[in-house]
C-alpha cells in the first residue's frame, strides 16, 4: 500500500493527438522522490470483450486485419464503449456486430486495465453462452471474419502461439478456469 507521499503528480499536460477513441499527452510528472519526468500517455474510452460459445461447446473468434501490426490476428470478440453504454449494453452490441449473435446469457470474468505503462483503457471481459442470431451491422472500418473452433482447440492455438492477442488468450484462459 502507498501513502500520500509516495505519489507521482502531474505538473504539466499536453494533448498531443485526438482521435474517436483516444487521446494522446505528453505529460511532465514529478515522482515522489522529487524528480521531474517526461511521459506520454494515451487515455481512451473503456472497452468490452467477450468469449462466445456456441450450444456446441465451440467458441467464436473472429479473424481481422490489424493495420498496427500489419496482420489478420485471431481474437475474441470486442470493441469500445458507445456514449452512456453499460459494459453488458456494450459487449451485447459488439457480439452482433462481430458475430451475428447475442448472448443470453454473460457472465463477467475479469476487468482492469490492458497495457497501463502507457494507455488507461479499461477492459471488461464476459463469458458469453446461449447465443441467439442477432446480427448489426459491421463498423465500417472493419474486416471481420467469424472463426467457430473447439474449445480444446483455442487452448492449443494459445499455447502453440498461433493466437497473439493478449486480451483473448486471457479471456479464453479465464472461461476454461470458469468451465471446468
Amino acid at each position: 500500500m502507498s501513502n500520500s507521499k509516495s505519489k507521482a503528480e502531474k505538473n504539466k499536460s499536453v494533448p498531443v493527438y485526438k482521435s474517436r477513441i483516444f487521446e494522446v499527452y505528453e505529460e511532465e510528472v514529478r515522482m515522489p522522490d522529487g524528480r521531474n519526468v517526461m511521459q506520454s500517455r494515451i487515455e481512451h474510452r473503456p472497452t468490452v470483450s467477450a468469449v462466445p460459445i456456441d450450444p456446441d461447446g465451440r467458441i467464436l473468434l473472429i479473424r481481422q486485419y490489424r493495420s498496427a501490426v500489419r496482420d489478420f490476428l485471431l481474437e475474441i470478440p470486442a470493441g469500445t464503449f458507445d456514449e452512456g453504454e453499460s459494459p453488458e449494453e456494450c459487449v451485447q452490441r459488439e457480439l452482433a456486430e462481430e458475430t451475428g449473435f447475442r448472448a443470453g446469457s454473460l457472465t463477467k470474468i475479469y476487468e482492469g486495465y490492458l497495457a497501463p505503462g502507457y494507455v488507461d483503457e479499461y477492459m471488461y471481459f464476459f463469458l458469453a453462452e446461449d447465443l441467439t442470431e442477432s446480427p448489426l451491422p459491421a463498423d465500417e472500418d472493419e474486416f471481420i471474419e467469424t472463426v467457430r473452433i473447439p474449445f480444446a482447440e483455442a487452448l492449443s492455438l494459445i499455447r502453440e502461439g498461433k493466437i497473439r492477442d493478449a486480451k483473448t488468450a486471457l479471456g479464453i484462459l479465464l472461461a476454461a478456469k470458469l468451465l471446468q
